[in-house]
């Protein structure tokens, strides 16, 4: 998670390679950022269009997370439909090859324990 927290000061230093880690200072603006660190995660290199691109910062800023994480959101939320769909279709073949008989309510009726009315 990248945060940035922006202020202005007006005797800042142009550029002062001693601030403290995650702090740049350039000609009275002070941008102080933390980022997060996932030893489990990678780095990796994806080619968008440069509309879907656009269409991924606007809601990314709209949702005030940023791009990476927008993406693995994405991706998760698209990997677990994957899974639904799989399992909605081994279902759909399992019903195809056992069908339910048209006797098996009945069945089901004399086993059951019906309130009585």
């Amino acid at each position: 998670m990248t945060i940035l927290k922006i202020t202005t000061e007006t005797d800042a230093p142009r550029l002062e390679p001693r601030l403290p880690h995650g702090t740049l200072a350039r000609r009275g603006l002070t941008v102080e950022y933390d980022v997060e660190h996932t030893p489990h995660m990678a780095t990796i290199q994806v080619v968008l269009e440069v509309e879907l691109l656009k269409a991924a910062d606007r809601v990314a800023r709209k949702r005030k997370i940023n791009r990476s994480a927008l993406f693995r959101e994405a991706l998760r939320a698209h990997l677990r439909r994957l899974e639904t769909l799989d399992k909605e279709a081994r279902d759909r073949e399992g019903y195809v090859r056992y069908p339910d008989s048209l006797d098996e309510p009945e069945a089901w009726n004399k086993v059951a324990d019906w309130p009585d009315e």
